[in-house]
């Protein structure tokens, strides 16, 4: 008895179990941080102060005002206005959740945090450029979209069939075209062609060997998107 006890296969601890690289690890941090954020902005007296510290608005990368780090901070704040509040948040981490534990387990841990800044960043430029400066936004559904972006470009390129997400990405336009004009189409523009861009990205460079290739794409990429979050302060009229 017991040498079959020591011979019988070791049960992984905790720590080795939740790093397992088929765990969405970054997916599952992400959100709750999120989450961790949102009951802060929901506090009385210290939940304005945490809105307003990280919400973005296109005034912000203008002269005089220039804060960058809220273009990305940004992810991190949702809507606190009553039931509409938690359906924001809500319908965000459960979008968040479903494409995270498809696309985290077969990229990587290190590449999907990558590509959700990449597309949460890429969504505030769109607000930048297509919103009036003044204009507050909060969310994380920039970013989301870049996920889908991400995957129906991922998807297309192995093969896959696109056709529902393209589908879910059409009807979310929709909704944000005609619906009340608290949904961010601008950002969900902007983080659905960074989403894209660093999906196709991935897609190209899938072998061991292009490991340096996709670095300095992706380098490119990010050089491109802080020059284009400048634009305000390279090229402001008096």
């Amino acid at each position: 008895m017991r040498e079959q006890k020591q011979n019988a296969p070791r049960r992984p601890n905790v720590l080795t179990r939740l790093s397992r690289s088929d765990r969405p690890m970054v997916t599952t941090i992400i959100i709750a941080v999120t989450a961790f954020v949102w009951v802060l902005q929901i506090l009385p007296g210290i939940g304005g102060v945490v809105t307003d510290s990280l919400l973005y608005a296109g005034v912000y990368s203008h002269p005089g005002y220039f804060e960058p780090w809220r273009m990305l901070t940004v992810l991190l704040t949702h809507s606190t206005n009553g039931f509409y509040g938690l359906l924001h948040i809500g319908l965000n981490m459960y979008m968040l959740w479903v494409l995270g534990s498809m696309l985290e387990p077969a990229i990587g841990r290190g590449r999907f945090l990558v590509l959700y800044l990449f597309a949460g960043f890429s969504g505030s430029l769109g607000v930048m450029f297509l919103t009036d400066p003044l204009t507050a936004t909060v969310g994380a559904s920039g970013a989301v979209f870049g996920l889908l972006g991400a995957l129906i470009v991922i998807q297309r390129r192995i093969g896959g069939n696109t056709s529902g997400l393209i589908v879910l990405v059409a009807v979310n336009f929709a909704i944000g075209f005609l619906g009340s004009g608290n949904v961010s189409w601008q950002a969900h523009l902007g983080g659905l062609i960074g989403g894209a861009a660093v999906g196709a990205i991935y897609a190209s460079t899938r072998q061991r060997s292009d490991a340096t290739k996709q670095r300095l794409l992706l380098g490119v990429l990010a050089a491109v998107l802080v020059l284009l979050s400048l634009w305000n302060l390279l090229f402001a009229t008096a």
